[in-house]
């Protein structure tokens, strides 16, 4: 598992304010004489990105709840998560359903997936639209199990900083890699240097960008001695790159945070951008390191021709020490007054440690009941899920010298003040069908400021996906794309400016026409022998190749029933595992049984071993004796070599 930054050893520092511009005076933001002229990251506003969240279905090696989870295998839950903070993941085309209890408006508690490209989309969309330029993407040891994972968000990232005008570079952080000094390297030129080929690769001083994150460090997790550390940044500077340090508080002193004897190394990058989370907690706090470290730090920088990156936080929400913006603005402010021209954001989806602008939860509305999250309310003060975006977007306006100086907070915490969410649809209805789509129609919302669109969600195995977004003055919609001769279930909600989304409408279901060879199985009751952890039954016949079932473990025979609804001509079975190359070939051995009432069952087949091979898709094809009819099939397991227990992701069953 990833390393947490708050890890660090806290540094001390003294409490006490510095005086102060009074409150009415203002003044233009003066940047300092930078060492490089403005490029991708110098007069820039740099945010760092994780991009470390999994979840169980959708299709990341890694296969489980990536940093959602203290246990990755199991689904998170108010007694096994690694989150303190809630995402609001109403703008998510995906998301996946956890073990939380409902939020408390009512609704499904799902997180979004970072392996999604939906996901990274949305969060790079929303950089662009707030005023982030740049985004470094935090990589760590990438030689371990989380490797391909890291590698195919690279990808990720590249995709949707192209598709959204926005900036990325490589942030490599060395947190417990020993192996740190041959493995950078390589990794570098075999895998991430390919990326500064697209026009979206950051760029200063006409040289790609990289960042490491942790020479010089004081603790043990970055024991590394200065020559090795000195070794991969001259490297790097070979390589023709420009070099960023993500350095210790305290590297112009080289004590506390720092290891003593790093002057050189710290001295060889091109530019520093020194750490600040744990270190202040309130304006006092940083308001003392605008005097002890942001004012001499830039001053050393700029004696050495160096460029300066320090931190802007927003806040822990468990450490409620954000009090609605202003100790986020105080350090825009603070950097302003200093003339510093670059800062970087930490960080932007950072829910683990709580410090993370992109949109959260505002309340306990949008929090799952009795997860003992707070919202952005937890100072008495309502906040949009968006309000640490604008605020970003202020801040970096205010350091490039497009808004005023001023030490009082311009960001409303409330768009317009608007906390009243518009009102549901209404008689939503299906107006058309064809093979592949479904038209639907249905009557205005309404709102105290103004309906902005209308989200469109398909309903699967009960739980909704938004699939579409319609205008403001759209009353009807097509959903295309749809398989033929299958059922489909949507609902509609309706969105405002600031952010508030509706109830959702009554759901409507219609059925696509077509001789398409029809799934009888999807969505309809499915039971089990038994189930490991949350891998229930219902997984077996949701539509998705990435959920699954799996019975009890080292418990064979195991045994999984569907019933069709009605005695149904059945003539093949499909049955599918994830189709993850992680899912190695296996041969799983399957009897089928077959009645009309669930529990008085005869055999339709007899037990035979099937192989499942990920190159050829998974699959296994069961064919029944001509003129079978039956409505429960069950489908019972004896052995499978591939794991100890029965194993069906897709139980497609299809009629004669």
């Amino acid at each position: 598992m990833g390393v947490s930054r708050r890890t660090i050893l806290q540094a001390a520092t003294a409490a006490g304010a510095v005086g102060v511009l009074g409150a009415g005076q203002t003044a233009l933001a003066r940047p300092a004489a930078a060492a490089s002229p403005p490029g991708d990251v110098v007069g820039k506003v740099t945010v760092g990105y994780q991009g470390w969240f999994a979840c169980a279905g959708d299709g990341a090696p890694i296969n489980g709840w990536w940093h959602w989870s203290r246990n990755w295998g199991q689904s998170p839950s108010a007694g096994n998560n690694a989150i303190v903070a809630w995402p609001d993941v109403r703008d998510y085309p995906a998301t996946y359903r956890t073990a939380f209890g409902d939020l408390g408006n009512g609704q499904t508690a799902t997180l979004f997936s970072s392996y999604d490209q939906s996901t990274v989309d949305v969060h790079f969309r929303w950089m662009k639209e707030y005023g982030i330029d740049t985004a470094a993407l935090q990589r760590f040891n990438p030689t371990g199990g989380e490797g391909p994972t890291r590698d195919v968000m690279a990808s990720r990232v590249r995709g949707a900083a192209e598709s959204q005008g926005v900036k990325f570079y490589i942030m490599y952080d060395v947190s417990d890699w020993t192996g740190m000094q041959h493995d950078i390297k390589a990794d570098w030129t075999a895998k991430m240097r390919a990326h500064t080929a697209s026009p979206a690769y950051a760029r200063q001083n006409g040289r790609p960008v990289v960042c490491i994150w942790g020479f010089g460090f004081n603790d043990g997790q970055r024991p590394f001695a200065p020559e090795p550390c000195l070794d991969v940044v001259n490297w790097f500077k070979a390589q023709g790159c420009y070099v960023i340090g993500g350095v210790p508080t305290w590297w112009r002193r080289g004590d506390r945070d720092s290891r003593p004897g790093f002057s050189g190394v710290y001295h060889a990058f091109d530019m520093l951008s020194p750490w600040l989370v744990g270190r202040i907690g309130n304006a006092a706090d940083a308001d003392h390191f605008h005097e002890v470290a942001t004012v001499p730090d830039l001053a050393e920088c700029a004696a050495h021709g160096i460029d300066y990156q320090p931190c802007v936080l927003p806040g822990g929400v468990t450490e409620r020490q954000r009090a609605h913006g202003d100790f986020m603005w105080r350090q825009f402010w603070n950097m302003g007054r200093a003339g510093v021209p670059s800062v970087y954001i930490s960080m932007f989806d950072e829910y683990n440690e709580g410090n993370q602008i992109a949109k959260t939860a505002e309340s306990q509305e949008w929090i799952p009941a009795g997860s003992g999250l707070l919202g952005l309310d937890e100072d008495g003060t309502a906040c949009s899920s968006d309000y640490y975006l604008r605020l970003t977007g202020d801040g970096g306006r205010m350091l490039k010298g497009l808004a005023p100086l001023t030490p009082v907070r311009p960001t409303p915490p409330l768009l317009g003040g608007d906390t009243v969410p518009p009102t549901a649809p209404g008689d939503l209805r299906v107006t058309a069908t064809t093979d592949t789509s479904v038209s639907l129609a249905w009557t205005a919302s309404t709102d105290n400021t103004g309906v902005t669109g209308y989200r469109i969600r398909r309903v699967t195995g009960g739980t909704a996906t938004p699939i579409a977004t319609a205008p403001a003055n759209a009353t009807a919609f097509t959903v295309t794309g749809l398989t033929a001769g299958a059922a489909h279930t949507f609902d509609v909600q309706a969105l405002d400016a600031a952010g508030s989304v509706s109830e959702p409408s009554a759901r409507v279901t219609a059925t696509t026409g077509g001789s398409a060879d029809v799934d009888l199985a999807l969505n309809r009751p499915a039971t089990a022998s038994g189930s490991t952890q949350s891998y229930g039954p219902g997984n077996a016949v949701d539509g998705s190749p990435h959920t699954y079932w799996e019975s009890a473990n080292h418990a064979f025979p195991q045994w999984l029933q569907v019933d069709l609804g009605s005695v149904t001509g059945v003539r093949r079975i499909v049955l599918a595992l994830p189709p993850a190359v992680a899912w190695a070939t296996r041969s799983q051995t399957v009897t089928v049984q077959g009645g009309t009432d669930g529990s008085a069952l005869t055999p339709l087949l007899g037990a035979a071993a099937y192989t499942f091979d990920p190159s050829t898709g998974n699959t296994a094809t069961l064919t029944l004796p001509a003129g079978t009819a039956t409505r429960h099939l069950r489908l019972v397991f004896t052995a499978n070599t591939g794991w100890p227990a029965g194993q069906v992701a897709q139980l497609r069953v299809h009629g004669a």
